[in-house]
């Protein structure tokens, strides 16, 4: 791996679901910060756009790898492909993920199934096989999951989602047993309403979380990742086991958006 003495860091981190939104806002932070980004979308051309855009601004820090973050088999593939690109894995970050709506008594099986399977295996085994190759580094990594706000209060027709999201906040906590003997800390980040490129189709979707948002207006995409970034930092070495929610403050009161 060549080495950049011009950024903070050469780390390496591999992001899932980071062909829009939060999690290429995450990916271009990282990038900037000077890690090497190994990036996932389910979608080919997402990913390859996000590639381009970061390789545009960092220089040829990032690669892409296209499919799906629920699958176990290619799962362990993006994380034999950060082995091979660039030798180490210090960073992952399990951002992919799926909502689903539905009422509680109509809810299909195979709905709340496929979100258990992205949602909930999907960071799971990105996990696993993360940590695996981290505990053979002497400087052990950092493993990041993205929860919701749906995983603290309730949300309309989000009860499947709240559930996927509440269980890997748990399972954050529960690999503090299993992993800090490792040096590898695991947190999770729970984002409220969050303007990206898929919420900003509901023209009423801006003015109704403003409204509601004690801090006057949702998430911007840079929120988030900040607060990404940091937990994944030397700085963060010490902090463990824990969610950090980032909404302007709406769990504290949480108004209903409807």
């Amino acid at each position: 791996m060549k080495k950049n003495t011009n950024h903070i860091t050469n780390k390496v981190a591999l992001i899932t679901g980071a062909g829009q939104g939060i999690g290429l806002e995450i990916a271009k932070t990282l990038a900037h910060k000077g890690y090497f980004i190994v990036l996932n979308d389910m979608e080919k051309s997402l990913t390859e756009d996000a590639v381009k855009e970061i390789i545009k601004t960092t220089g040829d820090r990032a690669i892409g790898i296209s499919g799906d973050s629920g699958d176990v088999d290619f799962v362990a593939e993006m994380v034999d492909l950060a082995q091979k690109q660039f030798g180490q894995l210090d960073v992952a970050i399990a951002n992919a993920g799926i909502t689903l709506f539905g009422e509680f008594l109509n809810y299909e099986p195979s709905d709340f199934f496929e979100v258990m399977r992205v949602n909930m295996g999907g960071t799971f085994f990105l996990a696993q096989a993360a940590a695996k190759v981290m505990r053979q580094q002497t400087s052990g990594g950092s493993l990041l999951f993205t929860s919701s706000v749906t995983a603290h209060q309730a949300h309309k027709n989000l009860a499947a989602y709240g559930m996927s999201k509440a269980a890997i906040e748990m399972l954050a906590k529960n690999l503090v047993i299993e992993l800090s003997e490792s040096g590898i800390n695991v947190n999770t980040i729970a984002p409220g309403a969050t303007l990206t490129t898929r919420t900003a189709e509901d023209p009423e979707y801006e003015r109704t979380w403003s409204r509601i948002t004690p801090m006057g207006r949702p998430a911007s995409v840079q929120d988030i990742a900040h607060a990404a970034a940091f937990l994944v930092s030397e700085e963060a070495r010490h902090i463990t086991g824990q969610n950090l929610i980032i909404d302007g403050g709406w769990t504290s009161i949480s108004p209903s958006p409807y």
